[in-house]
């Protein structure tokens, strides 16, 4: 799950650059919430129970292994999915920071984000972390585990402070076939274990679950085989150039459970950098736009994207855009997070309007 909100940094470039920053950071992070930390723990909304001391939680993350003797109290979230992931569990009141904001958080999570310290708006560093003095830390991808950034996950446990790496930014460490959607219902429970609030984990999964099943009745009234409705997903048009998704993506699977194949299939990147010309080759049946209005940067909104594509003497000539053949999603919400079902579910009705569904 790379940082994918970020595919066109605020300089343009599709690379961070951000300043190297040391990462010595305190032993205060080592003194808490590891497997040589204190037991107990406050009971947050959804249920999380205090455990016993001789009773430590194990999990692995990323292929490496997590070992907690108490739920945290001062977890930190390096990124806006981990957080709102928490948030959704009813675990504000362990948060002791947050960071890495990319959109607004919606409307269900507004009261409880307002309880968590923002440690940094952008991506933290490891002076910032240091200064939260987390217990536990969790990230959505794996990238902001560096040493200019938060510090390296060796450098943290060194330190006796474990982090949590989401199963989707590593599926070759997860069982082969394990689809994107069940990789993000397994860090609900992974983090429900962690946190004692495996009721409200399982109750997250098992209604998110069910979404994906309600979204998959779609490929039962698709067309088959080479009749299959194809997608392109234009994430942006920094630039005026098209980023989309392709294969390693989450809308790659979106498009198989609604019954249709993504047209960048085969470029071997999340959301990588094509021209326009690409883009009328596939000649897609349709287009999912994602909108990042709330972002702000030069081609984020739909209406830009709508509005690049209907000047183009190229693109605007094909049919999806001439017959207004176009999806508009949340553009967060097309990367793996605990919103990605609300999107699966516009894209299959979206499909259902457009007649690709009987």
């Amino acid at each position: 799950m790379h940082d994918n909100t970020h595919a066109l940094p605020q300089t343009g470039e599709p690379m961070r650059h951000p300043a190297r920053l040391g990462i010595a950071l305190s032993l205060a992070l080592a003194t808490v919430g590891c497997s040589t930390g204190a037991g107990g723990g406050s009971t947050a909304a959804g249920g999380p129970t205090a455990r016993s001391v001789a009773e430590p939680t194990t999990v692995t993350s990323c292929g490496r292994r997590m070992s907690l003797v108490s739920p945290p109290k001062r977890a930190v979230t390096l990124d806006q999915t981990s957080t709102e992931t928490l948030l959704e569990l009813g675990l504000q009141d362990r948060m002791a920071g947050t960071a890495n904001l990319k959109t607004k958080i919606p409307a269900p999570y507004r009261a409880a984000y307002a309880e968590v310290p923002v440690i940094a708006p952008e991506i933290a560093t490891g002076e910032q972390l240091r200064a939260a003095t987390p217990d536990v830390v969790i990230a959505g991808s794996a990238d902001l585990y560096t040493q200019d950034r938060a510090g390296t996950r060796e450098e943290l446990a060194a330190l006796k402070v474990p982090t949590f790496v989401s199963a989707v930014d590593c599926p070759q460490q997860n069982p082969p076939g394990t689809t994107p959607f069940e990789l993000l219902f397994s860090d609900y429970e992974n983090l429900g274990r962690i946190f004692g609030a495996e009721k409200r984990a399982g109750e997250l999964a098992a209604a998110q679950r069910a979404a994906v099943a309600k979204a998959g009745k779609n490929a039962a009234g698709a067309p088959r085989g080479t009749d299959r409705p194809t997608v392109v997903f234009l994430y942006s048009a920094f630039g005026g150039m098209p980023y989309v998704a392709g294969g390693t993506g989450l809308p790659s699977e979106m498009s198989r459970i609604v019954g249709a194949d993504n047209a960048f299939d085969d470029v071997d990147e999340d959301w990588p950098e094509v021209s326009w010309e690409e883009v009328a080759e596939r000649d897609p049946d349709f287009i999912v736009i994602g909108d990042l209005s709330e972002r702000g940067r030069p081609g984020d909104s739909a209406a830009e994207k709508r509005a690049t594509m209907a000047a183009h003497p190229v693109i605007s000539r094909l049919a999806a855009v001439r017959d207004d053949r176009i999806i508009e999603v949340p553009g967060i919400e097309l990367d793996p997070s605990v919103r990605s079902v609300h999107a699966l579910g516009l894209l299959a009705a979206g499909m259902k309007d457009l007649g690709y569904v009987r």
